[in-house]
């Protein structure tokens, strides 16, 4: 069987380039220390610093004087991460008045290092992939569903008048972000 001169220059350049690869693979697989590995990039893409680009959810709750007790509690959960992914997600972002409201003592507690789990969960239990504006929502209430969170829980959607309302939290606002919805609302959803 005769083979094509391009079927050997493409086979030369394969084994060239896996060969080169494994090179640069040991070059750049030096022992790392536990400090570093920790420091270099902690919170994954909620790392990445970018003041070009339109905000996304995380950026758009930083710069939130209204939301400071939020992003405090996403970043004691440690789930910033979360908040940066391409989405679609919806955000039921509590104002920092929603957290005042809560028991003396709640958030401080939720705050705790070994709370970090049950934080984590109140905290993801305001979040719902897909894209739900107000009209959506609306839509929703109109159809009898509910919106489905990420810790797999049911929020009922109710109108009144012109208010909308998620699990009994009013919505204040609705911010479009680049990968989805903020939809600041009253209340800690429980």
């Amino acid at each position: 069987m005769k083979t094509h001169p391009f079927t050997k220059l493409l086979f030369a350049l394969m084994v060239f380039g896996t060969i080169g690869c494994n090179k640069n693979v040991e070059r750049y697989t030096a022992p790392v220390s536990e400090t570093e590995a920790a420091t270099s990039h902690p919170k994954g893409q909620a790392s990445v610093e970018d003041n070009v680009s339109e905000a996304n959810i995380l950026q758009v709750a930083i710069g939130s004087e209204a939301h400071s007790t939020l992003v405090a509690a996403v970043q004691a959960a440690e789930i910033e991460h979360v908040l940066v992914n391409a989405g679609p997600l919806t955000v039921f972002a509590p104002t920092n008045d929603a957290f005042a409201a809560l028991p003396e003592g709640t958030v401080d507690d939720l705050l705790k290092p070994e709370n970090k789990a049950k934080l984590a969960n109140v905290l993801t239990g305001h979040a719902a992939p897909g894209s739900y504006d107000l009209e959506a929502l609306k839509k929703e209430a109109r159809k009898g569903r509910k919106i489905y969170t990420a810790t797999g829980q049911y929020l009922e959607v109710t109108v009144e008048g012109e208010d909308v309302f998620v699990a009994g939290a009013k919505v204040l606002a609705t911010i479009q972000t680049t990968n989805g919805v903020i939809n600041v609302v009253d209340k800690i959803i429980l």
